[in-house]
């Protein structure tokens, strides 16, 4: 049975909205899955390519996160005070980029009220109450592809990583502009590596991804990971 949640009390102190009280979780944990791609939640929820969103409403933008690095335009908004609350978070899934410029979240946005509402209400849970999420209930993402602990394990070689970039280059900028072309840097390595590997096996359908994934060893492909991550 599908529950309704009441956001009983904003974070900010003041009466919430109509639109604010209005949210179905159990509606909300669909409409997430657009995000799990990237945010992870719940009681294991882990920074992955995106910050995990435990205790997300209340907190500062930008805000230490257990080492992870944050795009410039969101630390600029955190430094001006931008706090995350049901009206900025509504702003930011809208759209991400209107909100804050030069931010990585490559999300289009969601443009339905209703759906924005839903997955608030589901976030909102792991913040008001996390000492209720259950074992069960982590949206950790499945691995595309299972690699082997060794393949995980290996540390690559920035330095060699950066020699060979310059190809992914041509389409991916080290600044954190995407134009059209995904962002990059900053990606944990295991993503990385894991992704690489889906092109490898042609389970990620894209053909010249696929053709130059196709090229690259085990270990370049670890250099690679260790390149982009370090990058801000």
């Amino acid at each position: 049975m599908l529950k309704r949640i009441i956001l009983a009390l904003a974070m900010a102190g003041g009466p919430l909205s109509a639109a604010e009280l209005i949210g179905d979780a159990d509606k909300g944990e669909i409409v997430f899955r657009k995000c799990s791609g990237c945010h992870e939640v719940g009681v294991s929820a882990r920074n992955r390519i995106g910050p995990e969103l435990n205790r997300i409403f209340g907190r500062r933008a930008a805000a230490e996160k257990d080492g992870f690095f944050y795009s410039k335009g969101l630390a600029r908004m955190g430094a001006d005070g931008l706090d995350w609350e049901f009206k900025t978070l509504d702003a930011y899934l809208e759209n991400p980029k209107a909100l804050v410029t030069g931010t990585r979240m490559n999300f289009s946005g969601l443009k339905d009220p209703q759906d924005r509402a839903d997955v608030l209400a589901y976030l909102r849970q792991f913040s008001d109450m996390p000492q209720n999420i259950p074992e069960s209930s982590p949206t950790a993402r499945a691995r595309e592809v299972e690699l082997p602990p060794e393949v995980l394990a290996l540390v690559g070689d920035p330095e060699y990583g950066e020699y060979l970039a310059n190809e992914c280059q041509t389409c991916h900028q080290v600044d954190g502009s995407n134009d059209g072309i995904p962002a990059i840097i900053g990606w944990p390595a295991e993503d990385f590596v894991i992704a690489m590997h889906a092109y490898k096996q042609k389970i990620r359908p894209h053909p010249v991804m696929q053709m130059m994934a196709g090229r690259l060893t085990e270990e370049e492909i670890a250099a690679l990971a260790a390149y982009f991550n370090g990058l801000e």
